[in-house]
């Protein structure tokens, strides 16, 4: 039975359907989860073990090499990469790309049980492991809370009564703070009284321990009542510390505030900072459920910050870092401007060339067509972002394809007097299946990145699932409900005065056009191949990229002060800088985040590990700013005014990827020969003109002073390296000796010396340490015969336990893909001693790895193509023929992005492959039309040109609407060499197809010239 026959006899049902696919649309359209971005798993997770006071070559020895061990036993693990700082451990574990979001948590499960496991290899003095399986969450709403004139005590309580009341919103998943000092108890002790009074250091830890500890006094029976004891004396204030008593060696009780000043403050120095616009602030990080809408949740944290406005004091302000449920309906707003605009400019083509009523038919089963996708794309998951919507807009030329055939050919026979539901029913049992292989393949060509498991085909996958859903529901709509609306709509067009439909001055210029190539069919084929490989030699000159940097009005500024540097210098050359930044007319606000990377506000941020001496400054800046020149301008001032600080502005990333788009990846056995290559490295970047932000990630060595310990009078005097290095620690940062508690908080119990010793080095040889052997206090000369000063390296990093050093480097202008064309065959040319290696990270790595996914899966499908295609015609030479035209694409592709100056990235890869679906579509429409003709009787020759001729308009319009469909993406920087790709690509393509197709069919056939000029 012919699916048009029943669909026009149940035209109610038929109708019915149709509205319903619209208002379900509608409704779908409006409950689906909105994003800015499309989501990706981060398949990382950190191990993090501190061992304290140990060198970064002791972390890395005793440490780092046993967890590693142990974790690289688990078949998940895709690559280990340990950064080693002097007393901690840090491991970033990557797993393979086949775990997905719902395979991960078990495999963090035995991630766990592996780092358990090595716990009882560590040595005395590391503290257990910890695993942080949540590395990649996002924080959609990143603030600054920051007040002029408030202490930090103030905005610590605004912050925390936020926090409380925020995270019961709807779709907030959990809130973080940045930047928060942790509070202490400092006991500030005078050794000088210690040692007159005869107080040993043990004596005041144990009365501290004793008094605050919490003990069971047990209960007692009386009467029929049973009573809890519970005896007085712990620690409640600060000023029961200062009345501690403690005994002397004389037996003497004394209150602690005789020997100690005792202070309740927060810990110096502190571990990262946070500043908005100049001022000192908390960052606050709320994360959204998984599957909730961004936007949603934004809208009702707005609201309840209102509702607690009554309850933050005048003068403390929320600054906003980043807001992404605001950046998600501008970014939904823009793409949904484009996608309406796509469908007018589509609507406007086929109102010109194919008449009012057709337009308006096509244009209504677009809508439909559309509408009918968000009912099939809320269910699988797919949420409204810049893929998806992005792929709507790519699809939409092709959505109308069917639709255009179906209505083409009811125009023809109701022009050949044709009855209209015989003429639906004969178009649509003519092209279904050729529509339905056609429209297999276009879906095929996207498949390859709907099914790769690395992080980019994660973050296109949508885009296959678009393509996927509507043009397979075009091919429906455009089969069941497209025949109906046009029995019930399409008017008969006008017989031609000749009869000949195709007798009008455009076809009979075509035709003698293609008469001429398929009698010179040779000559036609050489010309082809000849401007096929002219583009295949200017392709070179293509620059290339991976994803393209992101639009938002955001810069991001880096700086790393020589390493080894205080935090409190860092924070004093942060200031200056945000006094520069402030004062110029393009920045609204700057955030500076400092220490280390601030919380993962977008899934493509990176944030930096923590190091004192590096600080990230992020500008919000006016949208019509010209980022690039402000980039340029912002590092000529760093150089002028900062010559001793490494400076480097960048945008932010659209799409997955690493920090430092040249990487070169230095492994081997001794640190000091990978320094040595690493300099060599780095002068070969350095005299390139065009590179900047050239690094290293092991950075500078940095000054260690060593006691050296007189081991025969510390042995005399009972005192061991443990004991001088606790009190050495004890005069300059302090050492926990116990936990303070108060209420809900846990506050560590630090001794200290008092600021004006700690301030002074020199006075480290006086520093007095308790001599166990004579039961008083020395100074510490008598048992450190000297202090040198050396250098070492701060910190060690090593991939899949190999000692490695990268060297990093990013151009200053234009892909790196140039810059690293220059740079690779020099620092290859290196001789590098047996045993060391040379590996290439960054863009080119990351591209590589997914254009490796991708051509893993891509044999397939092209296979499935071609299968398709050959069920299609049954026999082997017109699937040639089709196969044949495909990479002709590439003259059209090659001169369109030279033309428009653009690179060939990850998307236009992408829009390549489309652009194949889309030709061998229009192939097969021509040649199924070629063997329809043939079969009805007519000449080989004549079937040849008529279909040609015949499938022009179809072909043409089908080709054009897609190509001016993809105009608003021209825009657009993430789909813009995308969009370059398939618009001149899919137009030259078309115009070789219309001729090469039927050329090659008159060449494979071998139809002869008649003696008149025609064919036979």
């Amino acid at each position: 039975m012919n699916i048009a026959d029943f669909c026009i006899r149940k035209s109610t049902v038929t109708a019915v359907i149709a509205v319903l696919m619209l208002l379900g649309g509608l409704s779908a359209f409006n409950s689906m989860s909105r994003l800015e971005d499309p989501e990706f798993t981060i398949k990382d997770a950190l191990v993090i073990t501190p061992y304290p006071g140990a060198t970064a070559q002791e972390v890395e020895q005793e440490v780092t090499d046993e967890i590693e061990k142990a974790i690289q036993q688990m078949g998940q693990v895709d690559e280990v990469v340990s950064k080693s700082d002097r007393g901690l451990s840090t491991i970033t574990v990557t797993m393979k790309d086949k775990y997905d979001r719902a395979a991960l948590p078990q495999v963090w499960d035995e991630l766990r049980r592996k780092v358990g496991d090595a716990q009882g290899e560590l040595p005395p003095g590391a503290v257990s492991s910890m695993v942080i399986d949540d590395y990649g969450d996002v924080y959609g709403v990143f603030v600054a809370i920051y007040g002029d004139e408030y202490s930090y005590a103030e905005l610590k309580k605004v912050v925390d009564m936020l926090r409380k009341e925020l995270l019961l919103v709807q779709d907030v998943a959990k809130i973080e703070t940045f930047g928060e000092r942790e509070e202490v108890m400092y006991v500030e002790l005078d050794r000088e009284r210690m040692t007159q009074l005869g107080i040993p250091p043990n004596t005041l830890i144990n009365s501290l321990k004793s008094k605050n500890l919490v003990a069971d006094t047990g209960r007692v029976k009386v009467g029929t009542e049973y009573i809890a004891i519970q005896p007085s004396g712990v620690i409640g204030s600060k000023e029961d510390f200062e009345n501690l008593l403690i005994s002397s060696d004389g037996s003497a009780q004394i209150y602690l505030k005789d020997i100690a000043v005792v202070r309740r403050d927060y810990k110096d120095p502190q571990q990262s900072m946070i500043r908005y616009d100049g001022q000192e602030a908390i960052g606050l990080g709320i994360s959204t459920v998984s599957g909730g809408n961004v936007v949603v949740m934004g809208e009702a944290l707005q609201e309840r910050a209102e509702e607690l406005k009554s309850r933050i004091p005048l003068g403390i302000e929320v600054g906003i870092i980043s807001m992404q449920s605001e950046a998600v309906a501008t970014a939904i707003k823009g793409f949904t401007s484009s996608l309406l605009q796509a469908v007018v400019i589509v609507v406007v083509v086929l109102l010109f060339f194919m008449g009012l009523r057709s337009a308006l038919l096509i244009g209504a089963i677009l809508l439909i067509t559309i509408a009918g996708s968000f009912i099939f794309l809320a269910p699988w998951g797919v949420a409204l972002e810049r893929i998806s919507l992005g792929a709507l807009i790519i699809a939409l030329g092709m959505l109308v394809d069917n639709a255009i055939v179906v209505v083409d050919g009811m125009l023809m026979k109701l022009q050949q007097g044709v009855e209209r539901r015989r003429a639906a029913s004969e178009v649509v049992a003519q092209n279904a299946m050729p529509l339905l292989g056609g429209t297999l393949i276009a879906i095929l060509a996207f498949a390859a990145i709907g099914t790769s498991n690395d992080s980019t085909g994660e973050f296109c996958r949508s885009l296959f699932q678009v393509v996927f859903v509507s043009l397979l529901l075009s091919w429906v709509t455009a089969v069941t409900i497209m025949p109906l609306l046009c029995v019930w709509f399409l008017e008969a067009p006008k017989k031609s005065e000749s009869g000949d439909a195709y007798a009008g001055g455009f076809y009979s210029k075509y035709r003698r056009f293609l008469e001429m190539c398929i009698r010179r069919r040779r000559l036609t084929v050489i010309a082809v191949l000849l401007v096929f490989a002219s583009s295949l030699w200017s392709f070179k000159y293509v620059e290339q990229s991976f994803f393209p940097p992101s639009t938002r009005p955001q810069l991001m500024l880096d700086i790393w002060l020589p390493q080894g540097s205080h935090i409190n210098a860092t924070r004093d050359t942060t200031e200056q800088v945000e006094q520069y930044l402030l004062g110029r007319e393009e920045v609204t606000h700057v955030s500076s985040l400092i220490a280390q990377g601030g919380l993962r506000f977008l899934l493509t941020y990176t944030p930096e590990k923590l190091n004192s001496s590096y600080a990230q400054l992020i500008m919000d800046v006016e949208p019509e700013t010209d980022m690039d020149q402000l980039i340029l301008e912002l590092e000529a001032h760093m150089r002028e005014s900062y010559p001793d600080v490494l400076a480097y502005g960048s945008k932010f990333m659209l799409g997955p990827g690493s920090v430092g788009k040249i990487q070169a990846r230095l492994s081997g056995p001794n640190a000091n020969e990978l320094r040595r290559l690493s300099l060599q490295v780095e002068e070969i970047l350095l005299a390139d003109s065009d590179s900047k932000s050239v690094r290293t990630d092991w950075r500078q060595r940095v000054k260690v002073v060593k006691p050296i310990v007189a081991e025969e009078q510390a042995n005399l005097n009972g005192i061991t390296r443990t004991d001088i290095a606790e009190t050495i620690k004890e005069n300059f940062d302090g050492v926990q000796v116990g936990v303070y508690r108060d209420n809900d908080l846990l506050l560590p119990i630090i001794f200290r010396a008092p600021d004006e010793r700690r301030r002074d080095v020199s006075s480290l040889n006086n520093v007095q340490i308790y001599s166990n052997a004579t039961h008083k206090f020395i100074p510490l000369r008598q048992v450190v015969s000297d202090f040198e000063t050396s250098y070492e390296d701060e910190m060690l990093y090593r991939r899949d336990r190999k000692l490695t050093i990268t060297v990093f480097a990013d151009p200053t202008l234009g892909q790196a893909s140039a810059l690293f064309k220059r740079v690779r065959p020099q620092i290859e040319a290196l001789e590098l001693p047996p045993g060391y290696t040379l590996e290439w990270g960054g863009e080119y790595e990351d591209s590589g790895k997914a254009q490796a996914a991708l051509a893993s899966k891509l044999p397939v499908f092209i296979l499935m193509m071609v299968v398709i295609t050959i069920m299609l015609f049954n026999n082997l030479r017109q699937p040639l023929i089709i196969w044949s035209c495909v990479p002709l694409a590439l003259i059209g592709v090659t001169y369109g992005l030279l033309g428009a100056h653009q690179p060939f990235g990850f998307m236009a890869l992408l829009g390549f492959l489309s652009l194949m679906g889309m030709l061998i579509k229009n192939a097969i429409v021509l040649i199924d039309q070629i063997n329809i003709e043939s079969a009805g009787g007519k000449p080989l020759h004549e079937a040849i040109v008529f279909s040609a001729i015949s499938r022009l308009r179809p072909v043409s319009m089908a080709a054009l609407t897609t190509a001016l469909g993809m105009v608003p993406l021209l825009l657009d920087a993430f789909f813009a060499a995308m969009a370059v790709t398939i618009i001149f690509g899919l137009m030259c393509a078309t115009v070789l197809t219309m001729v090469i197709v039927p050329v090659l069919y008159a060449l494979i056939y071998r139809v002869k010239a008649s003696p008149d000029g025609g064919m036979e």
